[in-house]
Order: C-alpha cells, then structure tokens, then sequence
C-alpha cells in the first residue's frame, strides 16, 4: 500500500495529544420552539479520534453541522485552531481544513469514481473556470499535478480497480470508501465521519474500520466520528462523548463510557 505524505504535518505520538485542534463551547441549536443541542461543550484533540454517540434523536449529526457550518447556533463558541467564533461558515470550514462524509452516501452517481475523487481538489485549485475549459498551459499543469494526489489516494484506499466506474454501479460499501477518497482529497486537518459503517456488513465495516485508523495513524488527520456500532466506537475512539436528547450525558474514554450507568439507560431506554 502506498502511503501519502501528509501535507498538514500533523505531529506524532505524546507531540499531538494535548494540543486542542476544535473546542465548542455551550454550544445550543434551536429549530422553532425544538431544541436539537442544549448547551454542550465538548472538544476534539488534535490527531485523536474521536466518537459522537447516543441513541436516535440524541443530536449527533446537528453537532456535526454546527462544526462544519451547515447549522449556525444561536448560542455558544466554536474554536478551530485556535481562533473564536459564534458559527462557522461551510466555504470557510471548508478552507480552514475541515471536512465532511454524510449518513447517506452524498456522491454524483453518474460520474467515475476518479472524477468524484477530483471534485475534492476543487478546493485547492488556483486557476479559474477559463484556464480549466482551455485545459492548456498552467491550467492543465495544475490538473496533473492534482490527478497525481488523486491516484495517491486511491492507492491508499485500495480502489484501483474502480477507478473508471460510475459510482452509481458500486455496491455501497465502496460508495462509502469513495466518499472518504474525495473528503480525504481536500486534505483535511479534520475529518468528520457521519456514520461511516451504516449499512454495511462485516467484511465492509472490518476494512472501513481499517482505513479510518490508517487516515488517522498514517496521515495525522484528525477524526471526530458519529457511529452506531459500539463495537466499532469502542475499538477505534481515543474518547467518546455522549448525547441523549441533545443533552451531554457522558465525555471519556471508551471503557470509563462503557461503565456509565446514564449511559447504559439512554441506550436501553430506562431514563425516558
């Protein structure tokens, strides 16, 4: 497997621990009279990965959407490496670094899956709209320069062999790993997962699992993950915080979590 040469620099082992990349803070999102986040703080260390979890309704994607701008809350602070703010921009978390997968595969079914990969450069091509229709000059030096990183990744995902398909024919585990190609593709400090195994079998969660530790291990990337499969959560999440009706219920790491009896109500239903 070829490995990609992190551009981020992400620093490694004891370095990275302590350093906070993201931190909200009294975070709450209203829709209407609905509350969808009640004042929640939590944060996200850099080079760690970390779990969102809870049961359904519990408020998991709405904090994902906060973070990377989809939501602007109406109370609380979001700090992104180290700069305040009261909301986040999607075009603007997008250029400090962040991005996004989605709970339902969002890629464009009828195009290959090395364009879909290409439309994650997007972000960091320089040249305008003119120059790339003329495909000549520096425009088309720039194109090879990003098709290179693009097969980097496809490398490392181990997708070689649907490289010319229409993503639309894929079975669904490899639309979801095409998905992670083209998020990874905008070189990301922070990678948010918004249930990356749902929907799959074993064998697909066993190597989806795989490549989220390698993204993280391998290329420093940062990872905050919305998962179902607590198996999975507790295997892979450095710590782990909980939601339950927008509320935090817990913030640790997976075997403290796993023994929180607020916790084990939520899941089971006992406290509703």
């Amino acid at each position: 497997m070829n490995v990609l040469v992190n551009p981020t620099g992400a620093m490694n082992g004891a370095e990275k621990e302590r350093e906070v990349l993201l931190d909200l803070e009294n975070v709450s999102l209203s829709f209407g009279g609905v509350k969808a986040i009640t004042n929640i703080s939590f944060n996200v260390m850099k080079g760690e990965i970390r779990a969102i979890i809870g049961p359904n309704g519990a408020g998991k994607t709405s904090m994902l959407n906060v973070i990377n701008g989809f939501y602007q809350p109406q109370e609380g602070v979001i700090t992104f490496k180290g700069e305040k703010r009261s909301s986040m921009k999607p075009h603007l978390a997008v250029s400090q670094g962040i991005a996004r997968t989605f709970q339902n595969v969002a890629l464009f079914k009828g195009m290959s899956t090395l364009d879909n990969i290409m439309a994650g450069r997007a972000v960091h091509m320089k040249r305008n709209m003119f120059w790339q229709l003329l495909h000549y000059g520096p425009a088309r030096d720039e194109e090879i320069e990003h098709r290179k990183r693009v097969e980097e990744i496809i490398d490392f995902l181990e997708i070689q062999h649907i490289r010319r398909t229409p993503v639309g024919k894929l079975p669904y585990g490899l639309q979801k790993r095409v998905e992670l190609a083209r998020a990874l593709a905008m070189e990301p400090e922070l990678l948010l997962l918004d249930e990356p195994m749902a929907g799959m079998n074993l064998e697909e969660k066993e190597d989806m699992s795989r490549f989220i530790v390698e993204v993280n291990e391998q290329l420093g990337t940062t990872i905050a993950l919305i998962e179902h499969d607590m198996g999975v959560v507790m295997d892979l999440s450095d710590r782990v915080v909980v939601l339950d009706y927008g509320r935090k219920i817990a913030d640790d790491v997976p075997e403290k979590v796993q023994q929180n009896q607020e916790v084990i109500d939520a899941y089971l239903g006992v406290s509703h």
